[in-house]
């Protein structure tokens, strides 16, 4: 991730090669963007990474730059759930870097950014359904719990009737138009009022809480023991969802509550060498405000096999309707 006016500057890149020194091996760069990551590792003694993306235009790119590092780069066009297939064998370390890219945001034909009006894409790849497609054929109902699981919009159901009513939709500028209208006027300093939505959409377009879990789990089986896991994650949402698998799959969660009864536990497939998340620090939100809201997580893989994940167990939050997409 990057500021909107530095897109190749990586959000917690220092904090992250230090959290995860010393840097040897094998590693995955899982949404390699601008190789901000990779290269960090790349110059801190990693032996190679592995760069996955699910958007082939990075790779482009990234071009100009690649060769310089030989066979020590890797580049891989897929998604990183299924990291461990893509890198073909155990690694020593994992990174995840959350959510949509500057590099995105700042193409307006991709369809991502309220801020600049462009097709109603927000695919991060090129196949599936575009943000189009679902919100001119859900049913209403889905587009409001879309709205409020997603995006935590408390307006939801509001934006969602005015969005069916307003069919059918092409354009980025005319959701945010939509979006706006059904909310205040925002106050100085608070987020656009097509923050929330936008956000929610992009998510539900891509599968991206989906993903995040199959990663996650993807992870545990592609890391040999003492392998680290780094995510970036930018909003509680996906926080949650990564706090809460690093804590079951390191069995630190606490007990169980007469809502969720403590079971057996598993031999713990992690260790957690740092009790919270690890923010920015003051020089880092000097030249990159947006980092504001990122969050570090770190856990080394254990000699243990690797386990099942429960999507439900880690907060994912579920579409009643339609299932997780």
């Amino acid at each position: 991730m990057a500021a909107s006016d530095q897109p190749h500057l990586p959000v917690l890149l220092g904090p992250l090669l230090r959290a995860v020194a010393p840097v040897g091996g094998v590693w995955v760069d899982g949404t390699f963007g601008a190789g901000g990551y990779a290269r960090g590792l790349l110059a801190q003694g990693a032996d190679q990474v592995i760069g996955i993306d699910r958007d082939p235009s990075v790779f482009g790119m990234a071009a100009a730059w690649a060769g310089e590092y030989g066979d020590r780069l890797r580049l891989v066009e897929g998604t990183f759930s299924g990291l461990d297939r893509l890198a073909g064998a155990q690694v020593d370390g994992v990174v995840l870097d959350l959510g949509v890219s500057s590099m995105q945001l700042d193409q307006s034909e991709r369809g991502f950014s309220f801020l600049r009006d462009g097709p109603l894409d927000m695919r991060m790849g090129g196949d599936g359904p575009t943000a189009a497609d679902l919100l001119n054929s859900a049913p209403e109902s889905v587009i409001a719990d879309v709205l409020y699981l997603y995006g935590e919009e408390r307006a939801s159901r509001r934006i969602a009737k005015a969005i069916v009513a307003a069919r059918p939709l092409t354009r980025t500028g005319q959701l945010s138009d939509i979006v706006g209208a059904c909310l205040p006027r925002p106050k100085p300093g608070h987020s656009h009022p097509s923050t929330r939505s936008f956000q929610a959409i992009r998510i539900w377009v891509n599968d991206e809480f989906g993903q995040l879990v199959a990663g996650l789990a993807a992870a545990e089986r592609a890391l040999r023991p003492g392998g680290k896991l780094a995510v970036v994650s930018f909003h509680s949402l996906e926080d949650r969802i990564v706090k809460r698998f690093m804590q079951a799959r390191s069995n630190s969660a606490g007990g169980g509550s007469r809502y969720a009864p403590e079971t057996e536990r598993a031999e713990p497939a992690f260790t957690l060498p740092f009790r919270r998340a690890i923010g920015p620090d003051e020089a880092e939100l000097a030249v990159n405000p947006r980092s504001r809201s990122a969050l570090l997580r770190v856990g080394i893989r254990t000699h243990a096999p690797a386990g099942r994940v429960d999507p439900e167990a880690l907060g994912l939050p579920v579409l009643p309707e339609r299932g997780a997409r």
